[in-house]
């Protein structure tokens, strides 16, 4: 009957193949190092590895002796778990990035080997081939169950290790994403790049810059390999491992690694086996010490590259983490380089724009304040420290003919080159049109159509121009103070009270009530011209929105500071200025700031010589006589005949086109001044006379023998004005404040 005898066949095979078993124990270690032996010759990339090879030892002899186990205990039972240390060289090979086929390929090998030794064993047990082919079959199945159950176990272990890899990845690269490039400032990047890959990647990183990359004016030569160091980080203090420090610069020697990765752009995976460290690793015998004593053994090249330029290098280290880097995690980095790459790219584009808007700004801006003795000036102009960068914010001292003086102050609308070419563009034509000795709210009105012109040019991409502007003319003779705003705050005025006391406790600090009118750029609505007096050491503060607004401060609350500061502010304009912006800046603004304080003076009332003159050709001789009296009093006398003449071509000009009142006006400060006026609105000419003609030249004389004439028009007329210098050893006596 067969199943008897098979069930008794059964029981036999069962117990030959536990004393088996038992014959074999004593052999585990014998057996372990003969299947080490042969894993060696088919994947000696394995044992490159200190870890993978203690780990495989104890995994084979573990094997070894579950399969002893199982033949020795009940056979016909199912197949007992993978051993642990068959779970955790899964883990291993999942974290070295050793493809999963390659581990069960080693591991059929390996329970392949070990049947084979088993079934080499059997015949030193028993002569019956019968019996030995019955176990060698049944040793067969339970071995590969056993394999098939293990092989389970083992890729399930290695895919939860991969799993959990991938998750890390995932989060480093997200975190990367949100925490690096979060400034457009190129040594924050590079920063925050070794922040994030320290935490849970790499042991060192180090970011290397090309000079060219950190030159803010742009001009640096792209081919030159000098790099600075611009950020490090360790996860040892004192960053160790690193032979430079943030800031210095250096050059990887000749057909290095790194010099290579930043030729070709291609990212580098550099195993260091045993003790030998490259060059570029280790630059010093002492620094290789160093390295070898931390256990240094792998390193990732990655070329920071962003819109066609390389940047640099960012070099990835472990020595403490035993895993080294592979393929995946080259990628990882790849990954994050890039992205912290187009960050630090537009952080360097940003830095440039930056730097060249404020050079471009810095040259439109006055250099030096021209001088004029009709105010003394102080000013301050701060960009703004926040990411929109520099904006077209300006001022300006323009002296204008009669000892007066124009101060402007504007904003333009936008961020960047733009904004400051337009300033510089409304600061030229605002010169352009003082020179012409315009009336404030007209020379609004001529600003404001400059700006439309200038809206017609722009493409859509530049956005649409508009500015606000306020134009105030210091008249130090009269004292008087003419202004009008196209959309900008007003200016605060310091004085004292008519009692005569200058102490800081008397001053009087108030903003004028200026009508204030449309942006420049609206176009067809009217600007307004106040006009009020300044008594002499009184203090005129014009400042852009910047300087008291911002995104966590009110413009009331700002103004309020503003009054405080100047209710005690000190002598020295400088001081002042100085305490206005630490009083309502202390941290760097978030918009452009410019700021213009002047001190009023006023001129001395005997250095003004004014006389009435009827509209009569007699009175000319009368003015002449007028004039040369006046130079002697001022100890003149060698101007006499030049001015004699000026006056006597003035003159006759306002008594034959003009209309009368006709006054004459003699102003003595850094050069003296005459001045004509008449109620006629009509303008002369400076004309070629030819040979018969009777006039013609009258003012090609004065422009002659003056430094500078011109025509300036009032509400009641116009007044034509020349200029003369003084001489060397003449000074006038201006009354200072």
């Amino acid at each position: 009957m067969p199943f008897p005898y098979i069930r008794t066949m059964g029981t036999d095979v069962d117990a030959f193949l536990g004393q088996l078993a038992r014959h074999l124990r004593p052999q585990v270690e014998k057996l372990s190092g003969l299947l080490l032996q042969r894993l060696n010759g088919e994947f000696p990339e394995l044992w490159e590895n200190a870890d993978i090879e203690a780990l495989t030892l104890e995994e084979t002899a573990q094997h070894v002796t579950a399969l002893m186990d199982l033949l020795e205990a009940h056979p016909g039972a199912s197949a007992s778990q993978a051993p642990p240390a068959a779970l955790d060289i899964a883990r291993l090979y999942a974290r070295r990035g050793i493809p999963v086929s390659r581990l069960l390929r080693a591991y059929r090998l390996d329970h392949l080997s070990l049947l084979e030794q088993l079934q080499a064993e059997a015949p030193r047990l028993t002569s019956d081939w019968h019996m030995i082919n019955l176990a060698t079959m049944r040793l067969v199945a339970i071995g590969f169950d056993y394999v098939d159950r293990s092989s389970e176990a083992v890729v399930a272990a290695y895919q939860e290790e991969r799993d959990h890899l991938l998750r890390r990845r995932l989060a480093l690269t997200d975190r990367a994403s949100k925490l690096v490039g979060t400034t457009l400032d190129i040594t924050r990047t590079a920063e925050e790049l070794t922040e994030v890959c320290t935490e849970d990647f790499a042991d060192l990183v180090t970011v290397d810059l090309f000079d060219a990359v950190l030159d803010e004016t742009g001009t640096g030569s792209p081919e030159a390999l000098t790099q600075r160091r611009v950020a490090q980080r360790s996860v040892l203090d004192g960053c160790p491992e690193s032979p430079l420090r943030v800031g210095e610069s250096h050059a990887y020697p000749d057909d290095s690694e790194p010099v290579h990765a930043l030729a070709t752009g291609r990212s580098v995976l550099n195993h260091i086996a045993g003790t030998e460290m490259p060059p570029w690793v280790a630059p010093s015998e002492s620094h290789g010490r160093v390295l070898r004593d931390l256990g240094l053994h792998s390193v990732l090249l990655v070329p920071l590259h962003a819109r066609g330029d390389t940047l640099g290098l960012v070099q990835f280290v472990r020595h403490r983490t035993s895993v080294p880097f592979d393929d995946d995690d080259l990628l990882l980095a790849q990954e994050i380089v890039s992205r912290a790459a187009v960050s630090i790219d537009n952080a360097r584009r940003f830095t440039h724009e930056r730097s060249t808007a404020l050079a471009l700004q810095r040259t439109l801006l006055p250099r030096h304040t021209v001088k004029q003795a009709a105010v003394d000036t102080a000013s301050r102009y701060l960009p703004a420290g926040s990411r929109a960068g520099v904006g077209g914010d300006w001022y300006d001292v323009i002296p204008l003919s009669g000892a007066r003086v124009a101060l402007v102050v504007g904003d333009v609308v936008g961020r960047g080159l733009h904004a400051a070419a337009t300033m510089g563009r409304l600061r030229t034509a605002v010169r352009a049109f003082a020179d012409i000795d315009l009336m404030p709210d007209e020379l609004l009105t001529h600003l404001d159509d400059v700006v439309i012109r200038m809206q017609r040019e722009e493409t859509p991409e530049e956005g649409e121009t508009s500015a606000t502007c306020l134009y105030a003319i210091y008249d130090p003779v009269s004292r008087l103070c003419s202004l009008a705003s196209a959309g900008h705050v007003p200016p605060t005025v310091v004085t004292y009270p008519a009692t005569g006391e200058t102490t800081r406790t008397s001053r009087v600090v108030e903003s004028p009530e200026v009508p204030i009118g449309p942006p420049l750029g609206l176009g067809g609505l009217p600007f307004e011209t106040i006009e009020f007096e300044l008594p002499e050491d009184s203090l005129l503060v014009l400042h852009t929105d910047g300087l008291i607004a911002g995104r966590t401060r009110d413009v009331d609350l700002g103004l309020t500071t503003l009054r405080d500061v100047l209710t005690s502010a000190p002598d020295s304009l400088e001081e002042t200025c100085d305490q206005l912006l630490a009083a309502l800046l202390p941290s760097r603004p978030a918009d452009d700031v410019a700021l213009l304080v002047a001190r009023t003076r006023a001129l001395d009332p005997d250095h003004v010589a004014t006389m009435d003159l009827p509209s009569d050709p007699a009175a000319v001789s009368g003015a002449r006589r007028f004039a040369s009296d006046v130079l002697t009093a001022w100890g003149l006398e060698e101007m006499s005949f030049t001015t004699e003449l000026v006056v006597s071509e003035l003159v006759t000009n306002a008594i034959r086109y003009g209309k009368s009142p006709i006054q004459l006006r003699l102003i003595l400060e850094s050069t003296l001044t005459c001045e004509v006026s008449d109620a006629s609105s009509t303008s002369p000419h400076l004309r070629r006379a030819r040979i018969f003609d009777e006039g013609g030249r009258g003012l090609l004389l004065v422009a002659q023998f003056t430094e500078r004439w011109g025509t300036r028009h009032g509400r009641e007329g116009k007044v034509i004005w020349a200029e003369q210098s003084l001489p060397a050893d003449s000074a006038p006596t201006i009354k200072a404040t």
